[in-house]
């Protein structure tokens, strides 16, 4: 009766591997393609990442290389020479080579230059919003007073991260145009908002106190 049995065993496992074993010639192309998917995916994404941070690396190297130059001149030709497909790169280099003909005294380019950052909708927002900003802030790159009171205010919303800082410059454009209680109360509003930094609660205290206000409502 043993041997029967063990005779039976047999047979049934016997049967179970030919099941598998079909079962794997039928359906096992399917695993091992999941496997080559999750094992090439990842090779990939390692690829990639590899290939982001070698680009990014030579893009860092060329500007060191460019900023190297001791004539203003050398600098922007060779920021202008850098080329980049990556937005973020690109408005990074575009802001770079704004410092550069601002300090070469060529406000105009600097200015359109910042201005071509902050008008293009494929660069990151946050870039574009800096880029803005620095435009605006340049009282001699021939933008009117009006015109960047119109770019502040724009600045000046609870989603801009420059909000404060842009309300700082509207503050500052009244003071220009002499209209000190309109810049009293944006001074005031920047020191009492919960998001004010400690550099710029300084100045604006220190502008209050300059214009005859009080810090009563810090």
């Amino acid at each position: 009766m043993s041997n029967t049995d063990s005779f039976i065993d047999e047979v049934t496992e016997e049967v179970r591997r030919d099941r598998l074993y079909a079962g794997f010639r039928k359906y096992g192309w399917i695993a091992v393609l999941v496997v080559i998917l999750i094992v090439g995916g990842a090779a990939w994404r390692e690829y990639q990442k590899a290939q982001a941070r070698s680009a990014a690396q030579a893009f860092g190297d060329q500007i060191t290389a460019a900023l190297e130059s001791e004539e203003p001149e050398a600098r922007i030709a060779a920021l202008k020479a850098i080329e980049t497909a990556e937005p973020g790169a690109q408005a990074i280099l575009s802001m770079l080579l704004a410092a550069e003909l601002a300090g070469a005294d060529d406000d105009a380019a600097a200015t359109q230059t910042l201005q071509s950052v902050a008008n293009d909708n494929a660069v990151p927002l946050i870039y574009r919003q800096i880029a803005s900003f620095k435009a605006l802030t340049r009282s001699n790159g021939g933008l009117s007073v009006q015109e960047r009171r119109d770019g502040f205010q724009t600045l000046a919303t609870n989603a801009n991260a420059l909000r404060l800082l842009a309300e700082e410059q509207l503050a500052l454009l009244d003071i220009e145009e002499g209209d000190t209680e309109a810049a009293l109360t944006k001074l005031q509003a920047i020191l009492v908002d919960s998001e004010v930094t400690a550099g710029l609660r300084r100045r604006a205290s220190q502008l209050i106190v300059s214009l005859g206000g009080t810090l009563d409502a810090a």
